[in-house]
């Protein structure tokens, strides 16, 4: 793309390609996605009222439903009769709401809000910005990444985890500076975000494990899981500012069959093997609705 800077033709070249695959990967599935208010991002429709009583969910990938004809928002609204607002997008970190005054609003204004906890990769930071919208989205790397990581062109990457699964088998020593800044920056942003909507919230734990203090190189898969460097006792921090914790790791039955009812072609295989499927949606789904009826009637 002549004319255009070196990190900027980076950027369009990883955003046009991404939309291209995902709309040709997501035709399958009705996502009907819509705006609320002056929000510039996309959220999974169809699009809810915003007057009267209703629950707002705001979170990542697995509030959003992707590859699902049914996540967990939509099966927790049949099962509560009340509506169920789907602020979920797609890689989405604190950072995409944090910067929507209409959607912090709403979950201000909402009976409860759910928000999934999501990862830390995909935060601005002192050491890496991303885009705005598109949090999976690496743009730059501040002077600071570039001293720290001399021997790195950063010009090579479009994506967060690409970044850092790169940086840590680099140099494990220094990533550990790079972890702890992303973990900080978590805490802060979940700090002020929950500050902005209020305490009728209730987080939302939705993996495959449990949240645990244990080191980083000393868990499974080397702690490469969703979502992604959060601690136990980083949640914990957050406990007097919301109304509870839900925990909803899947049973070994829904995790072995986490493939089964999510709708993808075979191109986005891979996208689809770390989504949880059908099974543990209605799981979450379960653990919800009773927390959140219990909260309703307190």
């Amino acid at each position: 793309m002549k004319g255009f800077p070196a990190i900027l033709t980076t950027e369009l070249v990883c955003l046009v390609g991404t939309m291209k695959f995902e709309t040709l990967g997501e035709a399958r599935v009705t996502y009907a996605p819509c705006r609320y208010g002056n929000s510039r991002l996309f959220f999974r429709g169809p699009r809810r009222s915003l007057n009267g009583r209703y629950i707002t969910f705001v979170g990542g990938t697995e509030t959003y439903g992707r590859f699902l004809a049914t996540p967990f928002p939509a099966l927790v609204e049949d099962r509560l009769g009340m509506t169920c607002v789907n602020f979920g997008c797609v890689n989405a970190s604190v950072d995409a709401f944090l910067n929507e005054p209409g959607i912090l609003s709403a979950c201000r204004e909402a009976e409860l809000t759910v928000v999934e906890i999501m990862g830390s990769q995909n935060l601005s930071n002192r050491f890496f910005a991303v885009h705005p919208r598109r949090n999976d989205r690496f743009i730059r790397a501040s002077s600071i990444l570039r001293a720290l990581y001399p021997e790195i062109d950063f010009s090579e990457f479009c994506f967060t985890r690409h970044l850092l699964t790169k940086l840590y088998q680099t140099d494990a020593e220094r990533f550990a500076i790079l972890r702890d800044e992303l973990q900080t920056a978590w805490s802060a942003r979940m700090h002020a975000f929950l500050g902005e909507i209020g305490p009728r919230t209730m987080l939302l734990w939705f993996a495959t494990h449990l949240p645990s203090d244990m080191p980083f190189e000393a868990r499974p898969n080397r702690g490469w899981t969703d979502p992604l460097f959060v601690t136990r006792r980083m949640i914990d921090s957050l406990r007097p500012l919301v109304r509870g914790v839900v925990m909803a790791q899947p049973s070994v039955r829904a995790v072995e069959r986490r493939g089964e009812g999510l709708i993808y072609p075979p191109h986005q295989a891979a996208a689809a093997a770390g989504l949880l499927g059908v099974e543990a949606h209605e799981e979450a789904a379960t653990a919800l609705t009773g927390a959140l009826q219990s909260a309703i009637a307190a």
